[in-house]
């Protein structure tokens, strides 16, 4: 004899409702997703409003969960330009002069002192403006490739640089130009290289060797070497006989 059928719970009540009614189907399922991030939200919740009550809490952090250094007046000397900017201590000069200056023309290439593509001078000196921190150079001189030219017209490096063909994609070429130019006044205060023969004695003769050995900080992965060199030997020996 079979047992009579047993009347449905009320889960199987809710379910039978909700099959034959989407919405109400959907409203709870709203509901449950609500009560969850509800739920989940709330140690969090309670943790933020701890440490806003902490005078100990730790400095509020950046989107990376790095913490934030206070911003510091910084006073830079660009292309001849004073510019006095508000930084944390820790931007390099690369990002102040691109980031906060606006002077697209340094690139950032490795961000680590490898490729050369954000050489700039300062004071007359070449340098990897990644490599170093903006606030150490208040007071120096700053010069970019958009410094070199002056007055409207090009530096002699620059207009060698079109005569010689001597750029590709032109991604390494800033950094390349600045090089170049500290090099021939390098060369001309007699500083010697690895390529010196004798160091020394005063280098006389700007060779291939002595270039290329001098440029050896600045990568050109289009392999542009060859117009590079030929066009820093053209400067030179024009300002020699000038």
């Amino acid at each position: 004899m079979s047992k009579p059928p047993l009347p449905p719970s009320d889960d199987a009540k809710a379910v039978s409702q909700t099959e034959c009614n989407p919405d109400l189907a959907r409203r709870r399922f709203l509901q449950s997703a609500a009560a969850a991030v509800t739920v989940g939200a709330a140690p969090h919740l309670h943790a933020k409003e701890s440490q806003m009550n902490d005078a100990s809490a730790p400095a509020p952090t950046g989107a990376t969960g790095t913490v934030r250094s206070p911003v510091m007046p910084v006073k830079l000397t660009i292309n001849g330009r004073l510019h006095q900017l508000q930084l944390e201590p820790r931007v390099t000069l690369l990002d102040a002069l691109r980031e906060y200056v606006g002077l697209m023309g340094t690139k950032k290439g490795c961000d680590r002192g490898q490729c050369g593509a954000c050489t700039v001078l300062a004071d007359g000196r070449r340098i990897n403006s990644c490599l170093t921190l903006a606030v150490m150079h208040e007071g120096e001189s700053i010069t970019t490739v958009e410094g070199l030219a002056q007055a409207g017209k090009l530096s002699p490096i620059q207009q060698a640089f079109i005569e010689r063909d001597a750029f590709q994609c032109g991604y390494c070429t800033p950094g390349q130009l600045c090089s170049a130019t500290a090099l021939i006044e390098e060369f001309r205060a007699g500083a010697a290289s690895a390529a010196t023969r004798d160091v020394r004695a005063k280098p006389t003769e700007l060779t291939e060797a002595e270039i290329r050995e001098r440029m050896s900080g600045n990568i050109c992965r289009c392999g542009a070497y060859p117009n590079i060199v030929a066009a820093v030997i053209d400067v030179y020996r024009r300002q020699r006989t000038a």
